[in-house]
């Protein structure tokens, strides 16, 4: 029996329920499948939202793949379609590794997430200065945890309570393997499109980057290098982070297992 993960979450009409909204509004439909993809970003979510763009019908190929950055809810389902559906999937991912990726991608590129959090610190920071460990401690800042959606946890994006599949990122062989299988879902991999990801990247792991500069990372980026993961967090960071998204950690360990944590807690 299908249910919603928030939507008993308070007695207000369904669409004044904040939560459910949130889930909703981060759900696609493939029309095809009668299934429903729960998007979490920096989860894999452009190459998913790409490849259920083909699979609906609405683009061709990688080559027209700006169109999913405007029309992330063209394929939200209904509350029925979302009822009725018959295969429900969500890509999770390691807390600590999405964070870092953020950093990374986000900070050190200095996107619109980036100019919106340095709004929200009513520009009391410099982006070019900022450092990983300086980002991580903001977060306990309640207005800063949840506003924006790269950085939320987790579990606000999850609209069921119960899903059929749920995918680790960090296997995601597995994800195109069972898709195809599953629903007949082709992956198109967003990556050359959208260059969020460090995969290109020679990985550094030799020593502590957690404090050095958004613009520091940059140089290294661009002579082909980047922090490793595990080498931005310190002790302390990672009990911040622990702390921080202790939901979306007992989440993964639960539904992905323990092998692609970045750090045993």
């Amino acid at each position: 029996m299908t249910k919603f993960k928030y939507a008993s979450f308070n007695q207000s009409p369904l669409q004044e329920n904040t939560k459910h909204q949130f889930a909703m509004n981060h759900a696609l439909q493939l029309f095809k499948a009668n299934a429903v993809y729960s998007f979490i970003p920096k989860n894999g979510c452009s190459t998913l939202r790409l490849s259920v763009a083909v699979a609906n019908g609405c683009i061709d190929d990688i080559e027209q793949g700006h169109w999913i950055h405007k029309n992330n809810h063209t394929f939200n389902p209904t509350l029925a379609e979302a009822v009725k559906a018959n295969y429900q999937f969500v890509i999770l991912r390691c807390p600590f590794r999405r964070l870092a990726s953020v950093f990374l991608d986000k900070f050190v590129a200095k996107e619109p997430p980036a100019w919106a959090y340095r709004d929200l610190l009513e520009r009391r920071i410099e982006l070019d200065d900022l450092t990983f460990t300086d980002f991580v401690l903001s977060l306990r800042q309640s207005q800063v945890f949840k506003s924006d959606i790269h950085w939320c946890p987790q579990v606000d994006f999850l609209l069921y309570e119960n899903y059929s599949d749920y995918f680790a990122l960090e296997n995601f062989p597995k994800v195109k393997k069972t898709l195809k299988e599953k629903i007949n879902l082709d992956i198109i991999d967003a990556r050359p499109l959208t260059a969020h990801g460090i995969d290109g990247y020679a990985l550094l792991s030799d020593g502590d980057y957690s404090q050095m500069q958004a613009f520091d990372i940059a140089l290294l980026k661009r002579q082909g290098q980047c922090p490793a993961p595990a080498s931005l967090y310190t002790p302390e960071l990672i009990e911040v982070v622990k702390d921080l998204y202790l939901q979306d950690i007992a989440l993964y360990k639960n539904k992905c297992g323990v092998n692609n944590l970045l750090f045993s807690v």
